[in-house]
């Protein structure tokens, strides 16, 4: 009985202990590896996503949430078996309804026969966390893109593998990085609630469309900020995804609207932009109020979008979003902010209009 209680321990404590291979990996500076889903060169630091002259410049609120580093992602290859990581997030943030995972864990993909697979995600500890993403692979050389932190910054990271192995830049070219597709928003659109990075909407839509996208989600605070318009007419994309309705109000869509367009229109004469209503809130089938709100903002928005046709546009579109999440009412943490579900449902409607305009 005394040995098989100890084997049982012996069992019992290696669940316990660090992953295989944790204590001995080599760690190389992220700072190598190409970094995908940047708009602009630029920043302050290198995981953030507005440029440094905004500072000081637009509002408080959107820079200090331009600092979080969603829609980022490091791409590398390498053959080692394991593949860990050391980071630091500059403001350790928690909430109650958005898992740790989501805000400040990494997340891995690996490029198998031409598609995005996930691997693993890196569960962050606190501000600083050292962990085994995968280990028990074996020795061939694969290529990985590594998502980062949604809702919080990144001060400093490495990427870790054997001693005996390499790691080096992608040689596929993927996601593509030529015209990306810029999204600007809300918290929606920042990735909130995705349990892990790689479920934001526009990072789901990068996998599937081979395409780089530039995360301009902006947590409560897309509320078409001129200045922001004036820095994203300077990207050279492919189309313009508008999704800020929850952010604003009847009478700021009527103010700045119209606008905010006009600034990347004038850089962008021939660019698609597709504007997006807003959701169907999961408890707009109970609360009247914000069905009222929502049912006026978006009807501002039709309205918005003939008159710019009217008017002579021709690559301005639109989406309706009574089905972008589903009817089910099953797509939200809180009513609004989407679950992995409503990221993918919601990437889904959108998939083949923004296939359909950047080709």
């Amino acid at each position: 009985m005394a040995k098989v209680l100890i084997v049982f321990l012996f069992l019992f404590s290696g669940f316990s202990a660090k992953p295989a291979g944790q204590d001995s990996l080599k760690f190389v500076d992220a700072a190598s590896l190409p970094l995908v889903g940047k708009g602009f060169d630029d920043t302050e630091n290198r995981y953030e996503r507005l440029p440094a002259r905004l500072k000081g410049v637009t509002r408080d609120p959107v820079w200090v949430l331009s600092t979080n580093s969603s829609g980022l992602a490091i791409r590398f290859r390498t053959s080692s078996r394991v593949i860990g990581a050391k980071w630091e997030v500059t403001r350790d943030v928690v909430m109650n309804h958005f898992t740790p995972t989501g805000i400040k864990g990494l997340d891995l993909y690996c490029l198998v026969d031409g598609e995005w697979k996930f691997v693993n995600s890196a569960r962050p500890t606190g501000k600083f966390t050292e962990a085994v993403i995968i280990a028990h692979m074996t020795p061939e050389e694969r290529e990985f893109m590594l998502y980062l932190p949604l809702y919080d910054g990144l001060s400093h990271l490495e990427i870790g593998i054997e001693p005996g192995s390499e790691i080096g830049v992608p040689l596929v070219e993927l996601p593509r990085r030529e015209k990306p597709v810029v999204f600007y928003g809300t918290s929606i659109t920042q990735g909130g609630c995705a349990t892990r990075a790689g479920m934001a909407y526009p990072n789901i839509l990068s996998r599937m469309l081979g395409r780089e996208t530039i995360n301009l989600g902006f947590s409560g605070n897309g509320k078409l900020d001129l200045e922001v318009a004036e820095a994203m007419a300077e990207i050279d994309a492919s189309c313009f995804v508008i999704d800020c309705l929850p952010n604003v109000t009847v009478q700021l869509m009527k103010d700045n609207y119209a606008r905010f367009l006009d600034i990347i229109r004038g850089k962008n004469p021939e660019v698609p932009i597709l504007l997006v209503e807003n959701i169907r809130y999961t408890h707009m089938a109970f609360d009247q109020n914000t069905a009222a709100f929502v049912n006026d903002k978006n009807n501002l928005l039709k309205d918005i979008w003939q008159e710019r046709k009217t008017q002579g546009d021709r690559n301005i579109f639109y989406m309706k979003g009574d089905n972008l999440i589903g009817d089910d009412l099953e797509a939200t943490v809180d009513g609004v902010h989407l679950t992995d579900l409503g990221f993918l449902r919601m990437a889904e409607k959108m998939y083949p209009e923004i296939k359909r305009l950047i080709e």
